[in-house]
């Protein structure tokens, strides 16, 4: 019998409504095949699709007033998430899914992570998408509870204390370059050109990742958030961002 695969995503607070929820697990739908569980952990689960298992984010007790920065993402290395078992991909909800999703579940590795694009000296990857055995690892939160100042005084979010760590053991992979790719790094053309051409969907690219700048209706309507940059609209993420 194959491993049971599991889709994880998380949602708290108020950034992003059931719609990414529902919009993501639609996206998996269309883009892989076979059986799999989709899991959200969440602190709310009102208008969220009925085929999405919704259960509550494990505890991890940061420090009152502490910014967030994605900590909470630790939490699904925990020796026992809600019985979870085999193989796990957790995406972001604002990924746009623009491909076939199986080959994530069938690359080698122990644990897969993207390597970061702005800097690819460094071993820190984006936590946009990442797979790893359910209970494989629970040494990363077990780390981070115990060290919880020193953690955040020496790393600036989540993704690079859990790529570290993978690191030290000699678990970390990446990704191939092409399958994640980044909407403000890959997809908006250069300037003078990004003021006549349409953002696009580069060759080989599987996952859009939107971090740091626009989510996928800012794209869609081309909104930039930050003055001095432009983009027009990407209608190609309707096509992939919908709920059907």
């Amino acid at each position: 019998m194959s491993e049971q695969r599991v889709i994880l995503c998380m949602k708290w607070g108020t950034k992003y409504g059931p719609e990414y929820v529902n919009r993501l697990y639609a996206m998996v739908r269309r883009q892989l095949a076979g059986d799999f569980q989709f899991v959200c952990l969440t602190d709310d689960d009102r208008g969220v699709r009925p085929e999405v298992t919704c259960l509550p984010i494990p505890t991890l007790a940061l420090p009152d007033g502490s910014p967030e920065r994605g900590w909470k993402k630790l939490t699904t290395f925990t020796s026992d998430l809600h019985g979870l078992r085999g193989t796990a991909l957790f995406l972001d909800l604002d990924v746009v899914i623009v491909d076939r999703i199986d080959p994530f579940f069938e690359y080698p590795g122990e644990f897969l992570i993207i390597h970061d694009w702005k800097r690819p000296w460094r071993v820190t990857g984006n936590s946009s998408v990442y797979r790893f055995r359910l209970g494989a690892h629970p040494e990363v939160l077990e780390e981070f509870r115990r060290n919880v100042e020193a953690v955040r005084a020496r790393f600036r979010n989540e993704q690079a204390f859990l790529s570290d760590v993978l690191h030290r053991q000699g678990r970390l992979g990446y990704w191939p370059a092409k399958w994640c790719a980044s909407y403000k790094y890959h997809c908006i053309p250069r300037w003078p050109a990004n003021y006549w051409a349409h953002p696009f969907v580069p060759a080989d690219a599987r996952i859009i990742i939107f971090h740091g700048e626009v989510n996928p209706p800012d794209a869609l309507a081309g909104r930039r958030n930050r003055a001095l940059r432009f983009a027009r609209p990407s209608p190609w993420v309707a096509e992939h961002w919908r709920e059907d």
